[in-house]
Parts: structure tokens; sequence; C-alpha cells
């Protein structure tokens, strides 16, 4: 494990309003022995408990092998939007990476992914505060209003539903003029994200998988056609393994972790507000995050609290300015509110990619993963785990809507990622042009 994941791991889950509101994992334990699977899961997020759902859907033996609990990651520490598009990537800059074809068959996942959150939500009654009122992307500069016209166009000729707000339509659903007009996708919305997560992990369990929590997976190696996994106090001996750890990825698999670059975001909610002020910020109830790379994002909770939050590009003092930029930021966003009193603030790590797309990777024969989903992971991850269980049930590359590609570990990754805040700067200074 890295010097700079092992602290990650080895910290409390953080004293979040999610943690604080959300329902009770299920009863899960250390793996003690050797067992035989036809799929092994490392890492018990989204993306993971996704691919065991539809595995074991289809009567695959399946075991999840995670360091820590359901969710301890960052699944159970963001914001808990349910975003159906990527982070700065239009389908456009897909077909233009992968193909006319791989392209599409990509961003049509990306578009579908919200609905697929929904469904499992209803489809398992997962006890999370969803909440599936849209998802709104509103424009921070006028000029922006013209990439957002784009942005909608290419989502509709997929088959998206998508639609454009002028700026009086915006107001009305977001509650200020902060903003220029929106893209809005109906089937977003937010949840309790560590709720989901645990919800997941009980209806997994309920399908036959088994979670072992506590359990790092040590080393993977060849056993014969298959693979073995070993784990502290035994081995997990399987046909397919899927890594699914994004921001949380160790060295297990040669060069992944040197992928991407893990980045501290803060997120933070206030005390409950009064049922006036519900009304008049974001009456809509959307899910809310801009179009700046300093990303504004919002979202009210079930108990009326606001969340929010921030990156930084300086780590002195990060709690205290984070709570204090995400406090100025909501009061010049709303000022209805006035000087909104923070009720807790928690951190966790995104995987950021230098190319912004997410990675999806043939390891070797039998083993696949998947990283690197700069900050959209509920949604396109749990779309994600569908289709690595496609693949793990014989379904070939070619018909997969994942471009599966080489890991190429950035150089000086340990560097970068160290001085990963300071593109911040950058994107703050993009933030200001059209």
């Amino acid at each position: 494990m890295s010097a700079l994941l092992k602290p990650l791991l080895d910290a409390p889950l953080p004293d979040s309003h999610w943690a604080a509101s959300a329902v009770a994992g299920p009863e899960t334990g250390p793996l003690d022995g050797s067992i035989r699977v036809d799929v092994a899961v490392v890492g018990a997020g989204v993306t993971g408990l996704s691919t065991a759902i539809h595995l074991a859907e289809q009567g695959v033996r399946v075991a999840v092998l995670e360091a820590r609990e359901p969710g301890f990651g960052g699944s159970g520490r963001n914001n808990g939007q349910i975003i159906p598009t990527l982070s700065r990537l239009d389908p456009v800059n897909l077909t233009a990476a992968y193909g006319e074809a791989k392209g599409s068959a990509l961003a049509r996942m990306v578009g579908g992914s919200a609905a697929l959150v929904f469904d499992l939500i209803e489809r398992y009654q997962m006890r999370c505060d969803g909440v599936q009122k849209g998802w709104i992307q509103p424009a921070h500069r006028p000029g922006r209003m013209k990439a957002a016209e784009q942005r909608v166009a290419q989502w509709r000729a997929l088959g998206a539903e998508v639609a454009l707000l002028d700026a009086a339509q915006t107001e009305r659903a977001l509650g200020t003029r902060f903003w220029h007009g929106a893209m809005v996708a109906p089937t977003g919305g937010h949840v309790n994200p560590l709720s989901l997560a645990r919800e997941m992990a009980r209806a997994a369990l309920g399908l036959g998988v088994t979670i072992h929590s506590d359990t790092p997976a040590v080393s993977i190696g060849r056993a014969g056609t298959g693979w073995t996994l070993t784990t502290p106090r035994g081995s997990v001996t399987t046909d397919r393994v899927v890594l699914a750890t994004n921001a949380y990825t160790d060295d297990l698999w040669p060069g992944l972790r040197r992928s991407v670059v893990p980045v501290l975001n803060f997120q933070m909610v206030t005390e409950p507000l009064p049922a006036t002020l519900r009304a008049s910020v974001l009456p809509s109830d959307m899910a809310c995050s801009d179009t700046r790379g300093d990303l504004h994002f919002f979202r009210w909770t079930a108990d009326n609290r606001l969340v929010s939050g921030c990156t930084l590009v300086r780590s002195a003092d990060a709690e205290r300015r984070a709570r204090e930029r995400t406090r100025e930021r909501i009061r010049r966003v709303f000022p209805q509110i006035g000087n909104p009193a923070i009720a807790r603030s928690w951190s966790g790590h995104l995987a950021m990619t230098a190319d912004f797309r997410p990675h999806f990777h043939e390891l070797a024969p039998g083993v696949t993963g998947a990283v690197g989903y700069n900050g959209r992971g509920m949604a396109l991850g749990t779309a994600v785990g569908r289709e690595l269980a496609r693949h793990a049930t014989g379904t070939g590359a070619q018909e997969l809507a994942l471009p599966f590609t080489p890991v190429k570990p950035l150089p000086f990754h340990d560097l970068v990622t160290r001085f990963s805040r300071l593109y911040m700067l950058h994107l703050r200074r993009l933030d200001r042009t059209d």
C-alpha cells in the first residue's frame, strides 16, 4: 500500500452528515479462510456493489472484498448528486476520443446512468433519501450559455432527456439571479450517498453475494486459468476479478494507482434552515452544480439542511478555510440565507485523470478495472458496474459501452499528487472567461 493512501484507509469514517443520518450498514465481517467464487470484486463502493448486484441477478457467485466497510471511500463521502453527464466532457469529446460507435455508446450509458440509479433504488426499496427531481447545471457566465446550448443539442441527439432554461426559468428553479441560464436533466437527483452504498450492500447480500469488510486484498496472482486474491486472513480463488476502488486504489495492480490523481474535496452541511428559506432556495429541490471548474454545488437534505463544499489550493488550516469559503459562497449565491451556520464538515478524495475521461481497463485476461470518475462517480460508477458485470459474464469488449484502454501511469505521480491542488488556480482563471 502506498504511503499516501495508507493514512486514508487507517482513519475512521469521517463525522459527516451522511454518517450521522444514514441507515445502519448490514452485518459483514472479515474473510477468514479460503473461498472459491465465480467473480471477486475489490471495493464496496457503488461501482463494486453495482457489479455484484448485476452479477448476482444472473446467478453468478460473487464475493466482494472491502478494506474497511461498504461506502467507506468516496461513495459515502461525496455530495450525493446523481448526475447523468461527465465532468467537463460532452458526447462530441467522447466520439473524438473513441470513434463514433464506441464514443456514442459510452455517452448513451452516461446519459442513462441516473435513471439506472433510481431504478435500483425503487427495485430494491433502498432507504437513502432518494429525490429524483432533476439535476441542473447553471451557466456562471453569459458566454457559457452557448456551450450549454451545444451540450443540450448533443445529449438530445443521443436520446437523453435534457432541456435548456433561460435566465428567468433558472431563477425560478434555483431561487437566485446568480446564474444566466442552465441545462437540466430531469432523470438526475440526489441521495444520502452513504445510505445508498449501504443499501446496495444490503441488496447484494439478499441476492447471495458475500461481502467481506475489513478485508483488504493484499496480492493478486494467477491460479491456473483464474486468479487468487490473498487477504490478511484468507484467500479467494476466482475465474474473474473486478477492481473497483477509484480514488482509494492502492498498489494491488501495478501502475493503476499512479494513473489517477486523488484530489481532496470538502463537503459541509448547514444547520437546519427554516421552511420559508427552503421555499425560496432551490425551490425545485434539484441537485445543482454549475459550469465552473471550481464548482459551485448545492442541494437540500431531507431535514432542511443545505449541502455544499469546495476544493482548496493550499492545505494550511484547510478545514477552517473550507468552512469560511463555503459560507461565503452560500451568502453570495443565496443572499436570503444570510450568514449560515455550518453543522458539520468532512472531506474525501475523488480521482482525477489528465484527460478528464474515466478510464476502463482490461488489465489481464479475466481482470478488469475502472478508475478516474472526476467527481461524477455516483451515477457513472453504478452504470459502469453494470457493464463490468456484463463483461464478466461473457459479453465481449466490443459490445460493451466501455472503451478499454491501457493503463498509463502519470510521470512523477507522487509529485503531481502533492501539488494537484494548484491546478485549481488554473481552473479559477478559466472560470473568469467565456
